[in-house]
């Protein structure tokens, strides 16, 4: 029977962030990842094999933001480690069925005067509306990168411009109060009170409904700084694909002596005396954990299906029952198309030019076009009549994942896990079939093409993911890629719930990281960092914890 210090269930980009911290600090770590890859929602594959060999695509994430808002690149040093980011600029380009288009660039000053060729005064109130969620975002930042109930960590990441910001953004009652209004009030009141045109209003509302909700649904406002983000850091993604982020954690892992063993699915958590002491996975195989046993997975799977009911409750009588009724997800998952293309769509009526292409492309033509592709999905039904979407075609910013002169092409399409109607068929009982699946990504397609005229017939090959397929590949609960949902009683210090939002779990030495823990989804390493710090600081003696 193999024995480690610490055994890490899963092997996505913040499993390999924690590995990597806890092998700085000495320990002898294995990673045990269920697919045939590292890397979980964080790849890069060469997944049409028959039809178009030499294209790349990105399986799940691919615009990275929240990993410049943290330390994990410098700390690791995973420049040395081949990775290399390419931030693209423009940033947003969301065509609009009247002819006008919202366009954002890095520098504030571009995005004004491309704003203000339709609305002068939506232009105005942008540069204010960005100012504003900058300074929360600023002011709020400090949280992300420390455990959330470590009060003195927190305060520690503080420096003299964050304080700036929490005086600029909350420094006065009125602020205050409009602080938490505007955090406990929805997306689309936000926009209504700030902007008139549907144009700027669409594309905002799409972006911030990318926490999973609809715009109109209180509690998400925070999903506003995406846009913010845009600005400053930036947006980007590694050369090679978000795949490369991974290879650079991989490498950094292995060179530190870590092992990363995959199709290694683990099937249960094993105890001794109350606490954690290492894995079973569905081989049989055992593996020993000295010092912890961490999980990258979602909660619900960890302590509903992971840890035998017994050990669990003699841990928490009461956390099985809230785990599997508090911690919600909405039905909402993706429907996720990849295409190989001979040429880049052309959106010819919206002054193209390829430059727009190289960042975000969102086709949402109102916001209220936004709420239907959300709220739909939570009712269960699927929202192809008049699919809205979010796409990129990585390769005009980095050819290498395509043959010369072709590309590729990232679709996102908000779609149910679970249809209404047809449980019990299809795909683990969620209606989910080959020929749906195919004829929602026509359907979503076809409204693309209303836009770009030239795409079909630019078509080499494509790839149809259903939420169910997803779900089964990525491992997770109801095809929620970020554990569950990203809403406001399910964020920070409440993420995925009070007693265990620290990482640590009632039961001895079991820990959780990943994107169901604070601050949630999306690539930025934080999870696996953070729950890397709470896990060194519970191994340190009472003077290093006073000290550190």
């Amino acid at each position: 029977m193999e024995s480690y210090d610490v055994i890490l269930i899963g092997a996505g980009h913040n499993g390999l962030v924690c590995a990597a911290y806890l092998l700085k600090a000495g320990y002898r770590v294995l990673l045990l990842e269920q697919r045939s890859v590292p890397g979980g929602a964080a790849t890069t594959e060469a997944v049409i094999p028959d039809l178009a060999p030499d294209f790349k695509f990105n399986l799940c994430a691919i615009d990275h933001e929240f990993i410049f808002l943290g330390p994990v690149i410098e700390e690791l040093e995973l420049k040395r480690h081949g990775l290399e980011y390419l931030f693209f600029d423009p940033t947003v380009f969301c065509p609009h069925p009247s002819g006008q288009y919202f366009l954002s660039y890095r520098s504030l000053e571009k995005t004004h005067a491309a704003i203000a060729q339709f609305c002068p005064r939506d232009a105005d109130r942008y540069l204010q509306f960005i100012d504003y969620w900058a300074q929360l975002m600023n002011a709020i930042g400090p949280w992300f990168n420390a455990p959330p109930q470590d009060l003195l960590r927190i305060a520690r990441n503080y420096n003299s411009s964050a304080l700036a910001s929490v005086w600029k953004a909350i420094g006065s009652k009125k602020k205050l109060l409009d602080f938490i209004r505007t955090m406990i009030t929805s997306p689309e009141d936000v926009l209504n009170e700030w902007f008139e045109s549907e144009f700027v209003k669409a594309p905002l509302a799409r972006l911030a409904a990318e926490i999973g909700a609809p715009p109109s649904q209180k509690g998400i406002t925070s999903g506003m700084m995406m846009m913010a983000m845009r600005h400053s850091p930036g947006v980007a993604r590694p050369r090679g694909g978000t795949g490369a982020l991974t290879e650079a954690l991989v490498k950094c892992v292995v060179s530190l002596g870590g092992v990363i063993l995959t199709e290694q699915k683990v099937k249960q958590i094993l105890m001794e005396e109350g606490q954690a002491i290492g894995v079973r996975v569905d081989s049989g195989q055992e593996y020993l954990a000295k010092a912890g046993v961490i999980s990258n997975i979602d909660a619900k799977r960890v302590f509903l299906q992971l840890v035998a009911p017994a050990d669990v409750d003699a841990a928490d009588p009461e956390l099985r029952e809230r785990v599997e009724r508090r911690i919600v997800n909405n039905n909402e998952t993706i429907l996720k198309i990849d295409c190989a293309l001979a040429e880049a769509p052309r959106f010819e009526a919206y002054d193209h030019k390829e430059e727009y292409l190289q960042g975000t492309i969102l086709i949402a033509d109102s916001v209220r076009h936004v709420e239907q592709a959300h709220a739909l999905t939570i009712l269960g039904q699927i929202p192809d009549e008049n699919p809205s979407m979010y796409l990129d075609i990585p390769t005009i910013l980095d050819p290498s994942m395509a043959p010369q002169g072709k590309h590729t092409l990232w679709i996102e399409f908000f779609a149910p896990y679970q249809i209404a109607g047809a449980e019990g068929t299809g795909l683990n009982g969620t209606g989910w079939t080959e020929e749906l699946k195919n004829r929602v990504a026509d359907r979503v397609l076809d409204k693309l093409a209303d836009y770009a005229p030239n795409l079909k017939s630019s078509i080499i090959a494509r790839r149809v993911e259903s939420p169910a397929e997803l779900a089964n590949r990525l491992g997770s609960y109801k095809g929620n890629y970020y554990h569950l949902d990203m809403t406001l009683d399910q964020m920070i210090f409440l993420r995925p719930l009070p007693e265990i939002a620290n990482y640590k779990t009632p039961i001895k030495n079991l820990y959780l990281t990943g994107a169901g823990t604070h601050p949630g989804g999306s690539i930025s390493g934080m999870p696996g960092r953070n729950c890397a710090q709470v896990f060194l600081r519970d191994q340190s003696t009472f003077l290093q914890r006073l000290f550190n």
